[in-house]
């Protein structure tokens, strides 16, 4: 994963001339055009499927529930869950060199540019390389074309779900985000009841109660305001179609939609990953 850092920054900084490579889908290897040996040293190393832990991204709006499924499968799968919108959040808290500009953007509803995202993402892959963890689930990364075309030039993604929600509630579980600002811990006090119309089945998702300590603790995220959330899911929608085609394209992309809350989705998601006795052996583990 440190290679993998390294060549991030490379492609994102333009320095990606130096290494020309094309893919061959039908056997998954690499062939080097040209290598230029100043930058030979962060070649990454390809290493077959079945050598390493998967490589998985998750795509869908802002607010889909990513966040959610991803930590459910890094747990069930035991690869890292590494999510960019957590990068940037702990970019801001810290007050760091970038905190300002991030705020500004986040603010705003706006999409963080494409090379303060790999800057994060390549510190956090670093650190990754330094625990030994191998593989990992992204959350939020690729969101646009050129992120896609990096990722893809530096390391062979296995899968990409997209994860999909009727708009109206998707637009009720922004709203009702809560974060308790003592333990950090995240909820959601929305109760999404929608009634089947127009070819449309009902969709029912509970509210993400938090325990009685936490209750009198609640606080919104600043970006979490109707305008901005309906902002943010238009210019996603705008950004999302390319790199959907791109992965679909290539025969990666694994579309589902959102049945309804956690205890209705998380087995259809299952199945659909053919993970059903996964979670059964770790369940009889526990």
């Amino acid at each position: 994963m440190a290679v993998l850092s390294r060549v991030l920054r490379l492609r994102a900084a333009g320095l990606d001339r130096f290494v020309v490579r094309s893919f061959q889908s039908s056997s998954s290897s690499w062939r080097n055009s040209e290598i230029d040996p100043k930058a030979a040293a962060v070649l990454p190393l390809q290493r077959d499927v079945k050598d390493r832990n998967v490589q998985w991204v998750f795509l869908g709006c802002p607010g889909v529930g990513k966040g959610t499924y991803a930590s459910k499968l890094s747990t069930l799968l035991g690869v890292p869950h590494i999510a960019t919108g957590d990068l940037v959040r702990d970019e801001l808290s810290s007050k760091g060199p970038l905190a300002h500009q991030l705020e500004e953007v986040v603010n705003q509803g706006k999409l963080v540019s494409d090379e303060i995202i790999i800057d994060l993402l390549s510190k956090r892959l670093e650190d990754s390389a330094a625990k030994g963890e191998t593989g990992f689930i992204l959350d939020g990364f690729p969101r646009t074309i050129r992120q896609a075309e990096i990722l893809e030039g530096v390391t062979e993604i296995d899968l990409v779900i997209n994860l999909k929600l009727r708009e109206e509630a998707l637009l009720a579980k922004c709203l009702g985000r809560r974060i308790c600002s003592e333990c950090g811990g995240n909820y959601n006090v929305a109760t999404i009841d929608i009634k089947a119309e127009e070819g449309n089945p009902s969709m029912y998702m509970a509210p993400l109660l938090p325990p009685s300590h936490c209750a009198s603790k609640l606080i919104s995220r600043s970006d979490d305001t109707e305008e901005v959330v309906k902002r943010r899911l238009h210019i996603y929608n705008e950004k999302s179609q390319p790199v959907e085609e791109f992965y679909r394209s290539r025969g990666k992309l694994l579309e589902f939609d959102l049945p309804g809350g956690i205890p209705e989705s998380w087995p259809k998601l299952l199945r659909a990953l053919n993970l059903e006795d996964h979670d059964d052996k770790q369940s009889a583990a526990a």
